[in-house]
């Protein structure tokens, strides 16, 4: 083999748990089914509101650690979208081309 490196393609998904999640992932999860496992012995099922009230916790801790392409899970995507669209969208370029001078003198170069 003439110099052929292996670079694997997402060496940090070693990192987490089954390939899929963190420590916290897990946390929140658990916390959800639990929650859930709780109110489905406290709560009177038999009506549809009180059963739809029972499985939340579950299902909006398993939507949160859902795994999603190009980001973490939905609660990193949340995240990042509450940071984008909270924190300052004004951005300065201050690029390789950029020149301090004005426009007349870039056209003279």
């Amino acid at each position: 083999m003439g110099n052929d490196y292996l670079i694997p393609a997402n060496s940090k998904k070693s990192m987490l748990i089954f390939g899929l999640f963190t420590q916290l992932d897990l946390m929140i999860f658990g916390i959800g089914l639990g929650v859930t496992m709780i109110l489905l012995i406290a709560l009177p099922i038999e009506n549809l509101a009180w059963a739809i009230a029972a499985i939340s916790p579950g299902l909006i801790a398993g939507f949160l650690v859902l795994p999603v392409p190009n980001y973490h899970n939905m609660r990193v995507l949340i995240s990042s979208a509450i940071t984008f669209l909270t924190e300052r969208q004004r951005f300065k370029w201050k690029g390789w081309c950029m020149l301090d001078g004005d426009e007349q003198e870039t056209n003279q170069r």
